[in-house]
């Protein structure tokens, strides 16, 4: 992908990566820490195995922009999100294993193929973005902090 953007950012949970990792792929408990703003439904049964398919869809007035998005690698520990849309790229999730609780990496690479919405991210969006991510992974966090302080 030339021209494509990458965000990364990690967070040190005080959980199993086996409870961080059903923070990722149960869909009740990603609408507790996603941005209130996106919305995420499956399409058929909500699946986040290889071929699971999903629309995250941003709740702006009128335009409603959506992204498309099929797991394409998984194994434990592991989602990789591809999608297509006013975006193309990928969203990696990674539970790392520590000694106490869990390294949680997220990678989201990206490029904006119409110059138009590209230009209007680069000048609006992006830092508003990165720092959404950045509170989605704390979001993130407490619910799995909490959900590990209940077993």
């Amino acid at each position: 992908m030339s021209g494509n953007k990458i965000f990364e950012q990690s967070v040190k949970i005080n959980a199993s990566a086996t409870i961080v990792e059903r923070c990722i792929t149960n869909q009740t408990l990603m609408h507790r820490w996603l941005n209130p703003a996106l919305r995420c439904q499956p399409i058929g049964e909500w699946n986040t195995e290889i071929g699971g398919e999903s629309e995250f869809i941003i709740q702006i007035p009128l335009l409603q922009p959506t992204l498309h998005s099929k797991v394409v690698e998984r194994k434990p520990g592991l989602v990789v999100w591809e999608f297509t849309g006013f975006f193309h790229g990928r969203d990696t999730w990674e539970c790392q294993p520590q000694l106490k609780g869990t390294q949680l990496v997220n990678r989201f690479e990206f490029t904006i193929p119409n110059p138009i919405v590209k230009w209007g991210f680069e000048t609006f969006a992006q830092k508003l973005t990165k720092a959404d991510m950045e509170a989605q992974l704390q979001r993130l966090k407490l619910v799995a902090e909490e959900l590990q302080q209940q077993e």
